[in-house]
């Protein structure tokens, strides 16, 4: 009884308590609740990189990333021959203002690309160990040696063109200078392993002079290379200036040596078979080709800082001007 005598409502009390018992589930973090439950992994399909934005093939194809193991890593999109193009347009409208900008400020960017791995070493540690089952002693060795390559390739930026270049002596009163400029838009195909070390020794070195990249990742371990572009959209690179592509490299290669807008080629892969036909197409457009491939153990000595591969996507302008004006 209640109050006054009158019959309590216990209904409404035990439908008060059954809608209190819901919200207190709805309360439970979505984690706890779903932890308390099987379910499936959500497995991340990483993107391609083009004109600073993620997109997915315009195909709607991808592939599965597995490790040296056969185990389901993550997906990965696979690019076609329209992704291709896209990546091309994107690093020929980025060129110009890339190649404007001052030797120091590239070199600044650069840097800040550098403090950026820095930051995120952590991924990239763990993207090199599940990919190619690396032990983490190893994996950590390959990223510092990747932060420190792409400083000392900003050191080259405002340096580069003092060394190249060159004062000439000539016959009239004039100035005669040689200066090396960027090229273009430069397609760069990297090598299965070390999978990030071997792609920022590639990328550096061309993109330091004002050149854009359309780089193609690995087959085997496109990973690495996907978490590297994840870190360049957080710095201060202008979206275009690398654009990065993930997929099958055989189903790409003609493309790539046909393509009329492409200016150069660089292949880090080493293989035979790739560098011939890659040669092959570009001797139909002259298109400049050149081979920056290593042994792997190479990749982690001063082989791969060697500065002349800047001048391998370069052209030299010679300027003429009167003394005395």
């Amino acid at each position: 009884m209640g109050l006054f005598g009158r019959p309590r409502r216990t209904g409404l009390r035990e439908g008060r308590v059954a809608r209190c018992s819901q919200s207190r589930w709805l309360d439970v973090p979505l984690v706890n609740r779903l932890a308390m439950n099987s379910r499936l992994d959500v497995r991340k399909t990483y993107k391609l990189y083009l004109g600073g934005q993620f997109v997915r093939s315009e195909s709607g194809r991808f592939l599965a990333a597995r490790s040296p193991s056969g185990e389901l890593l993550d997906n990965i999109c696979l690019a076609s021959r329209k992704d291709l193009r896209d990546a091309v347009t994107a690093g020929r409208s980025a060129w110009e203002g890339w190649a404007k900008k001052t030797a120091y400020l590239r070199g600044q960017i650069l840097y800040r690309a550098a403090e950026m791995l820095e930051a995120r070493a952590g991924e990239l540690v763990r993207e090199i160990s599940r990919s190619t089952a690396a032990p983490a002693a190893q994996a950590e060795r390959e990223v510092t040696l990747a932060i420190d390559r792409l400083v000392h390739f900003a050191g080259w930026t405002d340096k580069y063109a003092q060394v190249f270049g060159s004062v000439n002596p000539v016959a009239t009163p004039h100035f005669n200078f040689t200066i090396p400029e960027s090229t273009g838009v430069v397609a760069i195909l990297a090598p299965d392993e070390p999978a990030l070390l071997a792609l920022v020794s590639l990328v550096a070195p061309v993109i330091l002079s004002g050149n854009t990249a359309v780089v193609l990742a690995s087959d085997k371990t496109p990973l690495p290379a996907l978490a590297f572009a994840e870190i360049l959209a957080t710095s201060d690179l202008p979206g275009g200036v690398v654009n990065l592509l993930s997929g099958r490299r055989a189903d790409l290669l003609s493309h790539l040596a046909s393509h009329m807008d492409l200016n150069a080629i660089v292949d880090g892969t080493g293989l035979p078979e790739v560098g011939a036909k890659l040669q092959a197409g570009t001797a139909l457009n002259l298109k400049r080709y050149a081979s920056h491939s290593l042994a792997p153990d190479d990749w982690f000595t001063s082989k791969a800082e060697d500065p002349y591969w800047i001048l391998d996507t370069t052209e030299f302008k010679t300027a003429w001007h009167p003394m005395g004006l």
